[in-house]
């Protein structure tokens, strides 16, 4: 009797490891990590070039930490509101809102709580002003572009890339105190990027958006000009990664790694006008977030030399 007890304590005992661990993996999922990578690629590269070398460990972590806390609370509040719609959709239904794991509620708390503690955590350790900007970034996110520029119009990438592309701004204002002419060129940078990069995407998922109801360019315009439209953007994108050249202290290195890793980019894009094949759209996906890492790490090797 004793040992058949002891079986039953240790089987209830990995039960509930199990089902602490499956809860903690679902309220990770809710932040989107992988999204938050991106923000680490563009906010660090940013502080180095503001400071002309390294800042101290502590201000790049406590910004880092800081930052991503706050991007994590939007990405949780988006799957909040988005529950409806990630229901319909292929790509998203095993999310951990519409999948079950997490109740609605919970979910949104959950993102309010991670926006506040990150807010005061970077006004603590930063300054008031990286913290504003953040903060800033968050409510964009979640009460313009997911409430109101996704469910309305195909523009809802290149307005609500705004969001995502404020890392470098924050960067820069963590180190500097101010916002200055290359943060804006990095963020134009970033805001040019995010159009092609999702476009690309959304090309291989444009019957899940069309059966959720959500406006994205490919439904409303439909492929070709989608695809007509990657390749001005991409052009775009290129022309002012170059600027960062006369408006900063980046050299030949930077300019050197922007032309190199922008003809890649355009080749891509030019590929997909030509082809209609998933494939040459998920290369140029792909492709798209190498550029975007390269080309901020680039930032940060010319920054040191």
């Amino acid at each position: 009797m004793a040992f058949a007890e002891m079986l039953s304590a240790v089987t209830t005992t990995t039960r509930v490891a199990r089902d602490v661990n499956g809860a903690l993996l679902a309220y990770l999922r809710l932040t989107k990590p992988r999204i938050i990578v991106l923000l680490v690629i563009t906010t660090v590269p940013a502080m180095m070039l503001a400071d002309g070398g390294v800042p101290s460990l502590w201000l790049m972590l406590a910004t880092v930490l800081g930052g991503s806390v706050v991007a994590g609370g939007a990405n949780a509040l988006n799957m909040y509101f988005d529950r409806d719609i990630d229901e319909l959709m292929l790509r998203t239904q095993d999310r951990p809102v519409p999948a079950g794991q997490i109740e609605p509620e919970k979910a949104a708390l959950f993102g309010l709580a991670l926006a506040a503690a990150g807010f005061f955590f970077l006004q603590w350790t930063v300054n008031l002003l990286a913290a504003g900007l953040t903060l800033g970034a968050f409510a964009f996110y979640v009460l313009i572009y997911t409430l109101v520029l996704k469910r309305t119009t195909p523009l809802n990438i290149v307005i609500g890339g705004a969001a995502g592309a404020m890392p470098p701004v924050i960067g820069w204002a963590a180190v500097t105190g101010e916002v200055g002419v290359p943060a804006l060129i990095m963020f134009a940078i970033v805001t040019l990027w995010t159009p092609p990069h999702f476009w690309a995407l959304s090309l291989n998922y444009s019957s899940d958006y069309q059966r959720a109801g959500v406006p994205m360019l490919p439904v409303v315009a439909g492929p070709q000009e989608t695809r007509r439209q990657i390749v001005i953007y991409s052009v775009a994108l290129v022309a002012v990664s170059l600027l960062l050249t006369f408006w900063s202290d980046v050299g030949f290195l930077y300019l050197a790694a922007a032309t190199l890793l922008g003809a890649g980019f355009l080749y891509f894009a030019f590929r997909l006008l030509r082809s209609s094949s998933a494939r040459a759209s998920g290369d140029l996906f792909r492709y798209s977030i190498a550029y975007l890492a390269l080309l901020f790490v680039a930032i940060a090797v010319d920054a040191q030399l």
